[in-house]
């Protein structure tokens, strides 16, 4: 069953005059150190912000409460597989708040999916409960 729903389009170059900006500040607030090592070895590194950005937001409604209620940014962190899919984790009150809103007998999915146009990044979150397994 669908626990959340989320989306949200990001502009790259928002994002690009924010790091010029604010540089490491706005990096630490928002992002991971495995998020910021990513994005600092891509070409584009204001897109792979940029969608990291919109998937923590998408998350953020996935969730049901948007950038509030003591969540986070760096409670929501994107990382891939070695395939380049992206995953989304959970710590502290979001993954709390994942725990709380999945139904007994059931375990959580986050689904998440990342694209770019420039200027615009968008993301995608759909999180899942899926039954556990009786094992006798």
């Amino acid at each position: 069953m669908i626990l959340g729903i989320g989306t949200d389009l990001a502009n790259i170059e928002r994002i690009e005059a924010t790091l010029a900006r604010f540089g490491d500040r706005f990096r630490n607030r928002v992002f991971t150190e495995v998020e910021q090592r990513k994005a600092e070895r891509r070409r584009d590194v204001a897109g792979t912000y940029a969608k990291r950005w919109a998937a923590k937001e998408a998350c953020s409604k996935a969730l049901g409460t948007g950038l509030r209620m003591g969540i986070s940014w760096r409670d929501m962190a994107v990382t891939n597989l070695r395939s380049g899919q992206p995953q989304m984790t959970l710590t502290g009150w979001a993954a709390e708040r994942l725990t709380a809103m999945t139904p007994p007998g059931h375990s959580a999915v986050i689904h998440v999916t990342l694209t770019d146009d420039h200027p615009w990044a968008q993301a995608f979150v759909v999180i899942e409960a899926v039954p556990t397994p009786n094992i006798p």
